[in-house]
């Protein structure tokens, strides 16, 4: 009974060995936002390739309906500035952003506010009457004229009273902040497995030098 126990016991460690053995590692991603930003727009362009070649659509050039997008766009959102950006879904860009980021519309709405920060802050510097009177100052002044544009205080100004905007504005779309960085990090992972799981130029049978 001890041997076959034993034997068991064996013949279990060995599954579990060999499972440890054949799982992959998680690719590991690249240190710095520039880093992770051209991860995911690599593996973007692969998804993107991917889905115009099955819908016969590849380039050069590429069909544009078929990249971005046909009739009204699904996807809006006005932002604080007046400005309204638009997206389809039905596009194979839309078809990349879904593979990576798992929602679209979530990823649509965080990416578009965050990249508009610094935008909606200035929009908030341009409510502020001794901003504004300082920008009237500098619009008088020639643009060769640094003495007119210095006096102006404009400059001194906007770099003492943005950060304190923009922290204001980043307060206010903290929950944007944090679904934009979730997928993004989600992003990033999805891109590393894509990426790892594609066969090298050295993999598709080329004579080594």
């Amino acid at each position: 009974m001890r041997t076959a126990g034993r034997a068991v016991v064996a013949a279990a460690l060995t599954a579990l060995l060999a499972a440890a053995c054949t799982t992959r590692p998680q690719p590991e991603l690249p240190a710095s936002e520039r880093g992770r930003s051209d991860l995911i727009a690599t593996a973007q362009q692969v998804l993107v390739d991917q889905c115009l070649h099955a819908r016969g659509a590849a380039g050069p050039p590429p069909r544009q309906k078929v990249l971005f997008g046909t009739g009204p766009a699904e996807l809006s959102i006005t932002l604080a500035t007046g400005y309204t950006v638009r997206a389809h879904t039905d596009g194979c860009l839309a078809e990349a952003h879904r593979h990576l980021y798992g929602n679209q519309k979530r990823w649509f709405h965080a990416q578009v506010t965050v990249n508009n920060l610094r935008p909606e802050a200035q929009a908030l510097l341009r409510e502020d009457a001794n901003y504004r009177a300082a920008h009237a100052r500098r619009a008088a002044c020639d643009d060769h004229d640094t003495a007119c544009i210095r006096a102006s205080g404009l400059d001194a100004l906007r770099a003492r009273l943005e950060p304190a905007r923009l922290a204001q504005v980043r307060a206010a779309h903290r929950d944007d902040i944090t679904t934009y960085d979730r997928l993004r990090d989600r992003a990033a992972r999805r891109a590393a497995g894509l990426l790892a799981d594609r066969p090298t130029a050295e993999g598709k049978g080329n004579p080594s030098s």
